[in-house]
């Protein structure tokens, strides 16, 4: 069984082996990814959907922010019903950003659908890597300064909750990749985040930082866990100087703080 199973148990969440083939946990927490194991060449479903499974039996999936649950796991015949954690989400008030970006006009918002449907795009590379089996380390070291699900009111404005964890850093502070990677998207201009970069870890699994003031990858370029993929900045919608690090399985946005090796 490869370490990261031990990591979630010791980081994450308490694993319970809830079948004689199967190692979960008992629950997982609204923004949590799971990292369960099952008999090599089982054939597993989430919530009706297959997943991929490894080699020696690992597979992945996560719980979105507003995910209520249970969570039907079906590994061979045997079904495993996971409960859902609810979490508070309390209100972030962010003053200071310019109004074009809070409330843009028609044509700059069809320049941002056109900007995030590719990201999306990207975001749905489905692949038998994993990259993402040694764990994870942090981007960069600061002060967290926004966390994910965090409900966003701009200039007094509510909008959709915070989708990754900001860590408040000085502009060019070197941002190293949390795992291993292939590059999928790398732009230095998108309108609402700036300097953007997406990294798939494999099995559905990527990281996107975002305002970066540096690009230092390129798209198709695997890249290993510590190595620099660009510099902190604040392009786009952005006060101060920072790296917004979003996680996703997929469409589902994940809390990276509760990533195995990031506690």
């Amino acid at each position: 069984m490869r370490k990261i199973v031990g990591a979630i148990a010791a980081l994450i969440l308490p694993v319970a082996a809830l079948a004689a083939v199967t190692d979960l946990p008992s629950s997982v927490s609204q923004g949590g990814l799971v990292i369960g194991h099952a008999a090599p060449g089982s054939r597993v479903t989430v919530a009706g959907k297959p997943v991929h499974v490894g080699s020696d039996g690992i597979f992945v999936f996560g719980a979105g922010r507003d995910e209520q649950g249970p969570i039907d796991v079906v590994v061979g015949s045997a079904t495993h019903r996971l409960n859902v954690t609810p979490r508070d989400w309390p209100i972030e008030r962010v003053e200071g950003v310019p109004p074009q970006t809070v409330n843009p006009p028609p044509e700059i918002a069809a320049r941002i659908q056109r900007e995030q449907a590719e990201v999306v795009a990207a975001r749905n590379r489905d692949d038998t890597r994993e990259d993402f089996a040694h764990g994870f380390i942090w981007p960069v070291t600061g002060r967290i300064s926004g966390r994910f699900g965090n409900q966003r009111i701009y200039n007094g404005d509510p909008k959709a909750p915070h989708s990754g964890m900001d860590i408040a850093v000085p502009q060019g502070t070197p941002v190293k990749a949390p795992a291993d990677g292939i590059i999928t998207f790398a732009k230095p201009d998108l309108y609402l985040t700036g300097g953007t970069v997406l990294l798939d870890h494999g099995f559905g699994l990527s990281s996107n930082f975002l305002h970066l003031s540096r690009i230092d990858v390129e798209v198709g370029e695997h890249v290993r866990q510590g190595e620099v993929i660009g510099l902190a900045g604040m392009t786009g919608r952005a006060t101060g100087p920072h790296v917004h690090w979003g996680f996703n399985w997929f469409g589902v946005r994940l809390d990276p703080l509760l990533l195995p090796g990031i506690q």
